[in-house]
């Protein structure tokens, strides 16, 4: 079965080490596809098939990178065309709507019995967040937690102490305005509103609140904690402080970042390669202030693998090496990002030694989930539609939440009770 043609998008051969056959592997002529959308990991894609074809030296594998923007078309449409990839990324925006309707192996029957994988191995919002009806849907690769960045030079210049763990809202207020040159372009602070992840979903829980309810009925929009979370961002830009929205539609916040026009900016760990690559020692990274609440969204990528595999056993093989001890070996010392592996972790903090990384492993205690329902991706996009626009209008924010919660609350419960 040749679904790899029908993965309209590059295919690269993995070529892998070419190990000694133990005689027993009966697996030639035998394939398995394998997409996702950063190439930047490759080195970790590489080292997991080279370990994998180790023992099955006969099976091909092919990797397809594509482009975000087209990942997910192309990838329902395959899948919905009884094609597409063996094993693929999976997002928590996305992870529903390939796990309620089965579109995605339950990996419970593969775990059973199999001394290779245990859950207890990987950090718990991972197992949590990949896990439909209490079953694991998706085996954890890497984790996004968010921290603060900041640039050294800028604070050193104004002769301000960094940021630390016992920083809140008011000493972003306090500091970010010390920060701020308006003659030299610099910015003490940017409050993400085209970013969800490392912004205002941070600032909500921050303020006691929750994005969306743990039986997924209810939104948190229409709630308190998002109205103060709003108003700080508000008063950030209102201060100058923050670039504001125009500026944040028109202008790549990284490259504001890596320019020198930001002082500080919230992010999540898979940046802290690229950040050190542009600053240099320049950058170091802090906890997030902290609210009425201490606390970080986590979210993170998994691997699921196609309800249509044709070799779901070799395909599991591969999961195995992709997220075990070969995958997350090659993630930490890359420096990619967090591995999802509780045992990697030490290998990743020595990955840039100059930088504060154990942010992102100490938020895995406090951090709050990434808000998921099975309509996670329509409402967030009726959700960034209505806050982008009240930015740009100047409407009253309380009334746009209210708005968005409302419209929320009606797309989570819609076909409910049918």
């Amino acid at each position: 079965m040749k679904r790899v043609a029908k993965w309209l998008s590059l295919s690269v051969l993995a070529l892998g080490l070419i190990g000694c056959s133990n005689g027993n592997d009966d697996t030639g002529n035998q394939s398995i596809s394998i997409a996702l959308w950063d190439e930047k990991a490759s080195d970790a894609i590489d080292g997991a098939i080279a370990s994998f074809k180790e023992k099955h030296p006969g099976v091909e594998v092919t990797v397809t990178y594509s482009p975000f923007s087209q990942y997910w078309t192309t990838l329902r449409t395959s899948i919905g065309g009884g094609a597409g990839p063996d094993l693929f990324w999976m997002n928590a925006v996305n992870f529903y709507q390939y796990a309620q309707p089965g579109l995605i192996q339950n990996l419970e029957p593969f775990i059973e019995g199999d001394a290779d994988f245990e859950k207890s191995d990987y950090y718990e919002s991972m197992i949590d967040l990949y896990s439909y009806d209490d079953n694991l849907y998706g085996a954890p690769y890497f984790v996004d937690a968010v921290g603060l960045y900041y640039n050294k030079d800028i604070f050193d210049q104004a002769g301000v102490d960094y940021p630390d763990e016992s920083w809140t809202w008011e000493d972003i207020e306090r500091v970010g305005a010390e920060l701020t040159n308006k003659e030299e372009g610099i910015y003490g602070y940017l409050a993400p509103i085209v970013h969800n992840q490392s912004g205002y979903y941070n600032y909500i829980h921050q303020a006691g609140g929750a994005i969306v309810s743990e039986d997924q009925t209810q939104s948190g929009f229409r709630s308190d904690a998002a109205v103060e979370a709003f108003q700080f961002v508000e008063r950030l830009i209102d201060q100058g402080i923050s670039p504001d929205i125009k500026s944040q539609i028109q202008n790549d916040n990284n490259q504001l970042f890596m320019s020198n026009q930001l002082a500080m900016m919230p992010a999540i760990s898979v940046m802290a390669v690229m950040y050190r690559e542009e600053l240099g020692d320049k950058v170091d990274v802090a906890p997030l202030p902290s609210y009425k609440e201490d606390t970080a969204i986590l979210h993170g990528i998994s691997w699921a693998m196609n309800r249509g595999a044709e070799h779901p056993e070799l395909a599991w093989e591969l999961m195995k090496e992709l997220t075990g001890e070969t995958g997350n070996t090659i993630i930490a010392e890359t420096g990619f990002s967090t591995p999802a592996a509780r045992t990697a972790a030490d290998l990743w903090l020595e990955s840039l030694p100059d930088m504060n990384l154990q942010v992102f492993i100490d938020a895995q205690e406090t951090g709050s989930p990434y808000p998921l329902s099975r309509n996670t991706m329509e409402w967030q996009r009726m959700e960034t539609t209505e806050i982008q626009g009240a930015f740009l209008s100047g409407e009253p924010m309380e009334d746009v939440l209210e708005r968005v919660g409302l419209e929320m609350e009606r797309m989570l419960n819609q076909g409910l009770d049918e």
